[in-house]
């Protein structure tokens, strides 16, 4: 016997459940003396009780809990039916269909939902890679010469995409020593001059204002 329900859940949710009775005459005479027409009877007794079973479940009950909603509509329809000779064996809950606005408003919940984790794992994600790159920098500057390697690698990376140019980081604490090793031979720097030609350009003669030295 196949049963189509329209019901109210217990969220004031509109829901159309098919269900599937299995039944047998256990008792022809009770059957036949105790009710006028045991099949219809057994059918509206079906309905009735689909309906306030649906009644006292929750949406995501019926959706998430079928077997167990079957059960309890078996053990009902069994226990009412035993009189009129009628043996409930099986109820199965084929389908559970909700309104085309309830689907798109679920759609539209379980979208936000998605998005909402995607956007905390994306904040996660970027929350470690912060800390590791904090951790790397903090690495690298206790170690000039772990900075110079990340240069060369750096280069190295550069140069495999095939730039036509190429710019070296040169970092000044590596002309620290030698500029103050031989700013003495250096002399003080040179004076600005100006051209007589044009008075308001400053023209240097390098050359000139730089003392002749022999390293």
């Amino acid at each position: 016997m196949v049963l189509v329900g329209l019901g109210l859940t217990k969220d004031s949710v509109t829901v159309t459940v098919d269900a599937v009775v299995y039944y047998r005459i256990s008792d022809p005479l009770y059957a036949v003396i105790q009710v006028e027409d045991y099949s219809m009877s057994t059918r509206l007794l079906a309905a009735t009780t689909l309906r306030n079973i649906v009644g006292t479940r929750n949406l995501s009950e019926l959706l998430t809990e079928r077997e167990t909603l079957a059960h309890n509509m078996q053990a009902t329809l069994d226990e009412a039916t035993e009189p009129w000779g009628v043996m409930v064996e099986r109820v199965e809950i084929k389908d559970v269909s909700l309104p085309v606005s309830m689907q798109r408003a679920m759609a539209a919940e379980a979208e936000a939902a998605r998005d909402a984790r995607a956007k905390v794992i994306a904040a996660e994600g970027e929350k470690k890679s912060a800390t590791a790159l904090k951790e790397a920098s903090d690495v690298i500057s206790a170690s000039p010469s772990a900075l110079q390697l990340r240069y060369l690698q750096t280069l190295s990376s550069i140069s495999a995409e095939k730039n036509s140019t190429i710019i070296f980081p040169l970092p000044m604490e590596l002309l620290t020593p030698y500029l103050a090793k031989y700013a003495h031979l250096m002399g003080p720097p040179p004076e600005l001059k100006q051209s007589p030609e044009k008075s308001d350009n400053l023209v240097l003669d390098a050359h000139a204002a730089w003392p002749k030295t022999n390293l």
